[in-house]
């Protein structure tokens, strides 16, 4: 069995930590944009069809470097990102299709 979201964002912070990118306080709107830059990675990896996993510099190895951020800034400001998905997919789960929009 993998890991929990939780123990990601132990290991990936951890691992930040000890790479010294919390030796100073962080920035969390600098933080999120870097989050923001992955994504664009990933978009520009789809769209040269970059696919293949465990290879560097493809559409999931840039969705895994947007979930690796993530988790690091997750750690970094304590917050338990597996409660708040359980708490956010049960309140989805009530609303209407679309959440009452047309897209």
């Amino acid at each position: 069995m993998g890991q929990t979201v939780s123990e990601w964002i132990q290991q990936c912070h951890g691992t930040a930590r000890e790479k010294g990118f919390w030796d100073k306080p962080r920035n969390v709107g600098e933080m999120l944009m870097l989050i923001v830059s992955e994504l664009g990675e990933a978009v520009e990896a789809h769209r040269m069809n970059r696919r293949g996993l465990l290879t560097k510099d493809t559409f999931e190895d840039e969705l895994a470097d947007t979930a690796i951020r993530l988790f690091d800034l997750c750690g970094g400001l304590g917050i338990d990102l597996e409660k708040q998905m359980d708490w956010k997919a049960s309140y989805n789960k009530g609303r209407e299709a679309r959440h009452g929009k047309n897209y």
